[in-house]
């Protein structure tokens, strides 16, 4: 019997789960109480619930004894108590893949499925579905049909809905059932209707042609259930959304129309709909906007939450079409719900003007003590947002968040008010003192490692670059005093920054350097010694390369590459190029924040690792040496056409590969022995094809191509390839897929394919630019000037500049200030090989632009003068031609590779 709990127990909570400490091994000792004569229904229910307790619990069972349990359950179909019963359906449910010979209770169920008792036929439908494979589907075909027609809307939706599961098992069979489920489409119950749709859709989803139909029927005829209305919004807005019509279409007449459902469900079900349709304009969007304000000033709290949220999103593309919520939003920040009054004063942050800022600043700080840290978070990142907008307003949403920062809170919190605080200071540089001091403050007692090793990180950054830098030093030796290991690395990394960049503060430096080479740990020590030697020498290039800039490689890569090494026992030395470069800079890799906490998860290996592997596993590559870079894929056919075929190149230091990911859709052939055959139009050399051996309809499969870079002419850089698939065709039946025995040679012409400059160059950060720049020297220089009138606008010009070279701009030049008649722009990357390329370009803009070109290498000066002839054809052309661009850039590349020089390129660009 369960025990009964007095008002007591429920208040403090002893007791409140009389399941907590149960033993499989107990329960299914009581089990054997199933085989008792008369049946006690009362304790067998007891019984019964633990064992479904236990099993969602995620007990296992083994399948002896789920089936010894199983079997001694079928008796109680003896007892006619109706608790009991339905019970046994749950049970039979639940323990159907686990149980061996459950197709024992067939028989039971069909007589319960059949019989008068309408209490027993739903869940009978349920779990004999639950039991039924797809050879006994039949045997039961006919009482299904009548099933999904009964009278009774409990049967009629247990019907309807075990043969959406079905249809996993056996389809063929499901769709006989179709005009069943039309005619229960046009029932009066609001669920079996909504069941009914459901039903019709998924077995027409693969057919456009007759959803559409079907939703023209409905749209015309109307529907009495608000669930299946809304299913048919959902309906049509996907096929609004894969269409080309637009918001020309009826269908999206039908959802507007909805917003006059007199259905509350209905009507924000239409309004959602409408705003996530891609490409909607403020107008088309007003009409979803006015229901979701009056659902702002509804009684119902679901209601308000619901349609600020919705707004809330909407804020984000389309603020002005927000605006005219502004008042009823305003409204919500007193709202008693919390979670409505976030959301009120985040959408607010995002419509409000500039001089609305400061008011709802104000707002926010009245309750943002009342509020969990997930909408704390939400919050941050609205200010963090609004700042962009608005950057004048610095001062106050600084201020704002350093208040925050000294609140208690957990982790992800605290996180996104530093990121936050983080993109202020390098969104506005008149703001990096006042940050900066904030964030030491916050380091002086923070708990958090990783937040605190990130700060640190950004004092090393930014700190040596201050006025006064010195003032900086006290809190970043306080942490390798007082933290942890961790931490007190990152103190000596920021350290050894000061040193290298402030002559005057260097012996202080180094005296602090001395006393950490006293610390317990092994990597604080390493550190310090490092940087200690590093400095002493006085050298500018090694201050770049060692402590500046660091690495520009993938760390698991060269854990995998070294590890690689150790196996494999060598004379040479371990080689820093066959180790992956690092392709996306840390402070990019934002990722969104969510409202639930979820687990940690594994880290997945990068696009990079799975390529290598990918490449690594065929034998015609395993000779091609690391993987230097693989581009975004391209595609080579329409999205509509027969054959989909899209590729990806992967480039090597002599090789190129290129795989084609083929997809055929069409249902009634197969292809074999699919190639593509590739011609270059320059001095490239196709080496060898590998086949895709079958693509089946819808099946992806990938062939590829190799091919040899050019060697004896290093200006062949840029290349354009005709390119031709061929294949076997052989036909098949649509229904089978089974194919015919012969088959006959045939191809499909695809689009050309180019491969360009960026193609060999892979993007690299150089977190401290002007240090790598001089680590290179001016000793060999030249000018040129050019006169260019194409380009109009400082941001055209940064635009295309990056995308002709495919290289990483560095400390955020990409972003041209607002107003400004100047810029200048820096690009780092590394050219396949090995070979560093940098890009300095000075942009000036008046009523054209005039450019002066100026080139430095390492090279001697006759050597330079070449390549000053190849750098001025190359700035001639970047703004007119672009294939011209990439091939003026190859030949400065190259012949410095093939000379054999200072793995070293520099270019610098002056748009005076």
């Amino acid at each position: 019997m369960i025990k009964k709990f007095d008002k007591k127990d429920e208040e403090t909570g002893s007791g409140s789960n009389p399941f907590q400490h149960l033993e499989k091994s107990a329960v299914l000792q009581e089990a054997r109480i199933f085989n008792e004569t008369p049946i006690n229904p009362r304790r067998c229910l007891h019984i019964l619930t633990k064992i479904l307790y236990l099993l969602n619990q995620g007990e296992h069972f083994g399948t002896t004894e789920a089936t010894e349990a199983f079997f001694a359950m079928t008796r109680l179909f003896q007892s006619n108590d109706q608790t009991l019963r339905r019970m046994c359906y749950l049970t039979i449910k639940e323990m159907a893949n686990i149980s061996e010979d459950v197709i024992i209770v067939t028989s039971s169920l069909t007589k319960d499925m059949t019989g008068k008792e309408d209490v027993y036929r739903g869940p009978a439908i349920r779990a004999l579905c639950r039991i039924t494979d797809g050879t006994m589907l039949q045997a039961i075909e006919r009482y299904m049909k009548q099933a999904i027609v009964d009278k009774v809307p409990s049967v009629s939706s247990s019907a309807l809905v075990s043969s959406l599961h079905m249809m996993k098992i056996s389809y063929d069979v499901v769709k006989r059932w179709i005009n069943e489920a039309q005619e229960a489409a046009s029932s009066d119950n609001i669920m079996v209707q909504y069941h009914a749709l459901g039903l019709l859709y998924h077995l027409r989803k693969n057919d456009r042609l007759a959803v559409s139909k079907m939703l023209n029927k409905f749209t015309k005829s109307g529907l009495k259930s608000q669930f299946a209305y809304c299913m048919l919004i959902r309906i049509a807005s996907r096929l609004l959304k894969e269409s080309e019509e637009g918001h020309e279409s009826p269908l999206f007449d039908f959802i507007e129309s909805c917003l006059r459902n007199k259905h509350e469900m209905v009507i924000y079900e239409a309004a959602s709909a409408i705003i996530h349709l891609p490409n909607c304009t403020p107008r088309e969007l007003a009409p979803a906007v006015s229901v979701l304000q009056l659902f702002c000033s509804s009684p119902k709290p679901v209601l308000r939450y619901a349609a600020v949220r919705t707004l809330n999103k909407v804020a984000m593309k389309h603020p002005s079409a927000v605006t005219a919520c502004n008042l009823d939003l305003e409204n919500l920040i007193t709202d008693s719900n919390r979670s409505i009054a976030t959301l009120a004063i985040t959408t607010l942050l995002k419509t409000g003007s500039e001089s609305s800022v400061d008011r709802l600043m104000k707002q926010i700080s009245s309750f943002v003590s009342e509020i969990s840290d997930e909408f704390k978070v939400v919050v941050v990142q609205a200010i963090s947002a609004l700042c962009q907008k608005y950057p004048r307003k610095h001062t106050v949403m600084m201020t704002f968040l350093s208040n925050m920062l000294r609140d208690d809170g957990g982790f992800e919190y605290k996180r996104a008010i530093v990121d936050c605080i983080i993109s202020i200071i390098e969104e506005n540089p008149e703001s990096k003192e006042s940050g900066l001091a904030h964030l030491c403050e916050f380091i002086e007692d923070c708990e958090h490692t990783v937040l605190a090793t990130k700060i640190l990180h950004l004092l090393g950054k930014e700190g040596p670059r201050t006025p006064s830098p010195s003032k900086y030093i006290r809190f970043i030796f306080n942490r390798v005093v007082l933290e942890n290991e961790a931490v007190r690395a990152a103190a000596v990394s920021a350290l050894a920054k000061f040193g290298a960049q402030n002559e005057s503060l260097l012996p202080s430096i180094l005296v602090l350097l001395q006393r950490c080479m006293m610390d317990s740990d092994d990597e604080v020590r390493d550190r310090a010694t490092f940087y200690l030697n590093v400095l002493q020498q006085r050298q500018i290039a090694l201050n770049a390369a060692y402590i500046f800039n660091g690495l520009t490689v993938s760390v698991p890569g060269m854990e995998k590459a070294l590890h690689q090494y150790t196996l494999e026992p060598s004379d040479k030395p371990f080689d820093m190029k066959t180790v992956p470069l690092a392709t996306a800079p840390i402070f990019e890799q934002k990722a969104e924040i969510a409202l639930v906490a979820s687990k940690p998860e594994k880290v997945a290996p990068s696009r990079h690792d799975i390529f290598q592997e990918q490449l690594a596993a065929i034998p015609e590559f395993k000779s091609l040496g690391p993987l230097f870079k693989s581009s975004e894929p391209v595609q080579l056919t329409e999205a509509e056409t027969e054959y989909f075929v899209c590729c990806t190149k992967h480039v090597f230091t002599n090789h190129m590969v290129f795989q084609f990911d083929c997809t055929n859709t069409l249902n009634d052939q197969l292809l074999e022995r699919v190639t593509v055959q590739m011609e270059p139009s320059d001095a490239y050399d196709v080496i060898r094809s590998i086949p895709a051996a079958s693509l089946s309809y819808n099946q992806p499969g990938m062939c590829y191509t190799l091919v040899r870079l050019p060697q004896d002419d290093p200006t062949a850089v840029a290349c354009t390839f005709s390119c031709t698939m061929k294949f076997t065709v052989r036909d098949c039946n649509p229904n089978t897929g089974v194919p015919e025995d012969d088959g006959y040679d045939d191809e499909y012409v695809l689009e050309d394919l180019e491969v360009t400059v960026s193609d060999h160059i892979q993007k690299v950060l150089k977190p401290n630019f002007a240090a790598a720049w001089e680590e290179v020297g001016d000793d060999f220089e030249k000018e040129e000037t050019f006169a260019l009138s194409s380009i109009k606008t400082l941001d055209e010009a940064v635009g295309n500049i990056i995308k002709f070279l495919g290289m990483q701009p560095c400390e955020r030049s990409d972003k041209v200030p607002e107003n400004k008649n100047s810029h200048t722009l820096y690009l780092a990357g590394v050219y396949r090989g090995g070979y560093d390329v940098l890009v300095r370009s000075r942009l000036a803009l008046g009523d054209g632009v005039t450019m002066q070109g100026n080139f430095t290498s390492r090279i001697s000066n006759s050597l330079t003068l070449s390549c000053l002839t190849f750098c001025m054809e190359f700035l001639f052309f970047v703004i007119l031609y672009e294939v011209a661009v990439m091939a003026a850039l190859a030949r400065l590349c190259n012949i410095h590779l093939m000379l054999g020089l200072t793995p070293t390129l520099v270019i610098s660009f002056m748009f005076l």
